[in-house]
């Protein structure tokens, strides 16, 4: 199971991203993946960190995926890739159909993975029309926001869902996770996992890290 710490911290809470990739560093390795939570308050009820320019200025050795729960998700991937994203994944929820495909034909110009995402209540039914835009697919398994939600079990049937319509896509699934989580999702089909509170608000962030990869 591959495990990608979350970086979900309030808006403008640079000292929060710092200790983040400060813990981070002490259990990754050089070229393993963050996950980064970008939330607009619009398609969420919250606010996230998200400034690109900062993201540069603090130029991390690690891979960077962002998560783009925001409207309007074409407007921020210039400059996330400037600032050295990898990967984004975008919400079904806040995209057409056109609009995905014209997200992730820009996404590969600049040679960046897409992922497709979903919140819990949006059915395998909604979903379908945008699984032939992507190669790879995220489950979120809670509703939009903060960090520390509990899993919604219902996921469950639409990461078997996707891992029957994919057999060889990466399934991420996000939110709510530990170890007994991480089990459940993996049987389900998921071969990826992100966690913030989990991880980051143990005593021993690493350990934490470690028990998810045994998962």
């Amino acid at each position: 199971m591959e495990v990608i710490p979350v970086i979900n911290c309030h808006d403008h809470d640079i000292k929060c991203v710092k200790d983040k990739l400060y813990h981070a560093g002490k259990f990754l390795q050089k070229g393993d993946w963050l996950h980064l939570d970008i939330s607009d308050g619009r398609f969420t009820f919250n606010k996230s960190w998200r400034d690109p320019q900062q993201w540069a200025y603090l130029r991390p050795e690690f891979n960077l995926e962002v998560h783009l729960m925001v409207e309007e998700p074409e407007k921020y991937l210039s400059d996330w890739s400037a600032a050295g994203a990898g990967r984004f994944i975008v919400h079904k929820e806040s995209l057409s159909e056109a609009a995905a495909e014209s997200f992730v034909k820009r996404a590969r110009t600049m040679r960046k993975e897409t992922v497709l995402s979903s919140v819990p209540h949006t059915t395998t039914a909604q979903l379908w029309p945008y699984l032939r835009f992507f190669s790879h697919y995220q489950v979120l398994a809670v509703e939009p926001g903060p960090a520390g939600q509990k899993f919604l079990p219902t996921v469950l049937q639409k990461i078997k869902f996707l891992r029957n319509f994919a057999p060889n896509a990466k399934i991420e699934v996000d939110g709510g996770i530990t170890p007994e989580i991480a089990k459940l999702v993996k049987k389900a089909g998921a071969d990826r996992i992100v966690s913030s509170a989990y991880i980051f608000g143990s005593k021993n962030p690493k350990s934490a890290y470690k028990k998810l990869q045994k998962a």
